[in-house]
């Protein structure tokens, strides 16, 4: 998930978006979305909710001008079972143009599917229906293919689900190496335990995560400096697609310009 407060500036990633000629790898800049506001949760907490801003299509054109090819979006009303309070901004989202929209939060049928792509959305993240309903979550990859990126959200090396707010019965580790066989090809995997902390990556997870995928993974949660960025990229595009950031964007760790020149060289 993601953060801000009173200020306008944010980022995201998705299916189809051009190769980048540096590293390979793209920078996702984050929008999390609670009644139709901007915010972040400090590690999942509903409770602990700070404000950045209520207008999350406004953010979007900051990092559209600063060169960010995608933002990736949190609906976390959706997360919590509260479907389609935020369509509206997701809608205005994706008409701002020549930046990318993904989409993750409550996407559970693949009616909901459906209704993101019809908003424009070009790559939704299922999360909870991966963990809960395995034969659910190969139908819908055969069924949408690379519009469809699986997320997984750890905690202590287990699966949390419904919005972080219960254990979702299963190893991580276990369901990555299930992705694969499944038709995955996208893995966003969250660290909730650094999630909004802006404490820092840890590497060793997401080349460990990327071994068992098969795949490069979208590194979440922890990103607090360009440090970290580097650090993440120094794995390699066989290992990481791309690094999702949110909070350290909002309070000014580092621009989204010399995080984007980090990222995608």
């Amino acid at each position: 998930m993601s953060d801000m407060q009173g200020t306008n500036n944010v980022q995201a990633v998705g299916v189809g978006a051009p190769a980048t000629a540096g590293t390979g790898m793209r920078l996702f800049p984050a929008v999390d979305i609670l009644d139709r506001q901007v915010v972040r949760l400090l590690q999942g907490d509903y409770d602990k909710t700070t404000v950045y801003g209520d207008d999350p299509a406004a953010m979007i054109e900051p990092f559209k001008a600063a060169g960010a090819s995608w933002v990736h979006v949190v609906d976390l009303n959706g997360a919590r079972g509260e479907t389609g309070v935020n369509d509206e901004v997701i809608k205005r989202l994706c008409a701002v143009g020549g930046i990318g929209v993904e989409v993750g939060g409550g996407v559970r049928s693949l009616e909901r599917i459906e209704e993101l792509a019809d908003l424009g959305v070009r790559r939704i993240v299922l999360g909870t229906k991966l963990a809960r309903d395995h034969a659910f979550a190969q139908q819908a990859a055969e069924r949408f293919g690379d519009l469809l990126v699986a997320g997984i959200d750890a905690r202590e090396g287990r699966v949390a689900v419904q919005g972080w707010q219960e254990d979702g019965g299963m190893d991580a580790l276990d369901l990555v190496a299930r992705l694969k066989d499944w038709g995955y090809r996208h893995l966003v995997y969250t660290d909730i335990a650094r999630d909004g902390m802006q404490t820092g990556i840890d590497p060793d997870l997401y080349a460990r995560v990327a071994q068992v995928a098969g795949f490069p993974v979208v590194v979440s949660g922890g990103v607090s400096s360009l440090d970290d960025l580097r650090a993440a990229c120094a794995l390699g595009p066989e290992v990481i697609e791309g690094i999702i950031t949110g909070r350290a964007l909002y309070e000014g760790s580092f621009s989204l310009e010399d995080a984007l020149a980090v990222v995608e060289g």
